[in-house]
């Protein structure tokens, strides 16, 4: 009996079905699919916008410091040439004060003209006090004079040095800022990729710092603005908010507020990418319109632990993170979230 030849590719087919689903919905890091790279580097950059923005910043309070500095210099090298100028008026007197006395008559001339020793012995100590002042004024000229030129060259080389440096923590910030931008619009694209097609691309495992936090409760963000509140109209939703929102940039860190097991990770439908975490005491708390999330659903999670990146999928008018309370983990059991967190000790 002739061996069948119609499905000839049939078992490698079957083998490299099966190595896919082994492999799980999480891809590997790095791939091109896959935005776990992407969103650990957007981490990276926030991290040095950050720290070059302080130094920015430093640098800028320190060229408060050196302006007010260069100021008092002004004020004094104003003094200096003043001085100097005062100088100059006091040996042109004394030069002209010696011409008028005879101070240039030599010691020959002086004797033959004095009419007795103690006149002579007078006329010589006056000499003597006049070439002493003049020596001395022409001394301090010079010093004031090399002081001065010392104090203005300093002022320069500090003002030059000082600019050097910002102009190039400007330039820093600004390569960071153009990388991240570019970093979250193809982050973003992602996100709106796995909205459209309704499934997850699987955990982004990010490595978190450590905080040294004891708190119970904390904020979702570390650092944010809060934006539309609990119960608030508008025009985007079609009762009331049911929930806090924060104007966060796309990619920044949100963490779970407090411990508790995930519940729903889901990549489609208006809140877009979005965990949801159940907590002690029956309450549920969710991070929406989410560009990753770190986390999978049945995972235990810590206080402060991070679930994801914020961004703007679904139906979102900007880069943010819609927060919510619920008493159940459906939509429509809401709570105010503000005060919910206020009432544990994380006060917004």
């Amino acid at each position: 009996m002739r061996p069948s030849r119609r499905h000839p590719l049939l078992v490698p087919v079957l083998l490299c079905a099966l190595a896919l689903l082994a492999a799980g919905p999480t891809a590997a890091k790095g791939d091109a699919g896959d935005p776990g790279g992407l969103s650990a580097e957007v981490v990276r950059l926030f991290e040095k916008a950050s720290a070059t923005t302080q130094r920015y910043e430093a640098g800028r309070r320190k060229a408060e410091v050196q302006r007010a500095h260069a100021q008092r210099l002004e004020r004094l090298l104003a003094r200096e040439r003043r001085n100097v100028a005062v100088l100059h008026g006091d040996l042109g007197r004394m030069a002209r004060e010696q011409y008028r006395s005879g101070g240039g008559l030599s010691y020959t001339a002086q004797l033959l003209l004095a009419d007795s020793p103690d006149e002579l012995m007078r006329g010589q100590r006056a000499v003597w006090q006049a070439d002493l002042a003049v020596n001395n004024a022409v001394t301090k000229s010079h010093r004031a004079e090399a002081r001065l030129t010392a104090d203005e060259a300093k002022a320069a080389k500090a003002w030059q040095a000082l600019k050097r440096r910002n102009v190039r923590l400007a330039e820093m910030k600004q390569g960071i800022e153009r990388r991240l931008e570019k970093a979250q619009s193809t982050l973003q694209g992602q996100a709106d990729a796995s909205v459209a097609a309704g499934a997850c691309r699987g955990a982004v495992r990010l490595d978190q710092p450590e905080t040294g936090s004891t708190a119970a409760w904390v904020a979702p963000l570390e650092t944010y603005k809060l934006s539309a509140g609990f119960g608030t109209g508008g025009e985007h939703w079609a009762s009331r908010h049911t929930g806090q929102d924060f104007a966060v940039d796309i990619g920044t860190p949100v963490r779970s507020v407090g411990k508790g097991r995930v519940v729903k990770v889901s990549c489609g439908g208006p809140f877009g990418i979005e965990a949801v975490v159940r907590h002690a005491g029956g309450y549920y708390t969710q991070y929406a319109h989410l560009a990753t999330v770190a986390v999978d659903q049945g995972e235990r999670v810590t206080t402060g632990q991070w679930i994801g990146q914020s961004g703007t999928s679904g139906n979102s008018t900007g880069p943010h993170l819609h927060f919510e309370v619920r008493l159940t983990p459906y939509h429509g059991s809401g709570v105010d979230p503000v005060r919910w967190l206020a009432e544990r000790g994380a006060r917004l």
